[in-house]
C-alpha cells in the first residue's frame, strides 16, 4: 500500500516473485494516478536485471531499499528474513 501511495503520477511498477498470501490492492490508487502494474517472470526477468544495471550504472541509489546482508555461508539465515516479510533486499555476499 505504501508503494503505491509514493508513486509518482503515471509511474510503472514491476512485480517479481510471489507473494506468500494476497496482497490488498487500493484500485483507487492506481486509477487515479495512471499507474501501470506488470508481473515480471522467467525470461523477461533478465530484461528487468539489465534495466536495473543501467539505472544503478546512470546513479540511481540503491542503498535504502536493502535492509540485510549476510555472507553466503549464511543463505539460509538470509532466506528465513526473506520468508518472514520485515525486509526490503537480502544481499547475499561472495566475497
Amino acid at each position: 500500500r505504501d508503494m503505491l501511495a509514493n508513486m509518482a503520477h503515471g509511474a510503472r511498477i514491476a512485480m517479481l516473485g510471489i507473494p506468500e498470501q494476497e496482497i490488498a490492492i487500493d484500485w483507487n490508487l492506481v486509477i487515479f494516478n495512471m499507474l501501470t502494474i506488470k508481473g515480471i517472470y522467467g525470461r523477461e526477468m533478465y530484461e528487468t536485471w539489465y534495466k536495473m544495471s543501467v539505472l544503478i550504472q546512470t546513479g540511481l541509489d540503491i542503498a535504502p531499499v536493502i535492509t540485510h546482508r549476510f555472507a553466503f555461508s549464511d543463505f539460509e539465515r538470509g532466506f528465513e528474513v526473506m520468508k518472514s516479510g520485515q525486509c526490503g533486499k537480502v544481499i547475499l555476499n561472495w566475497r
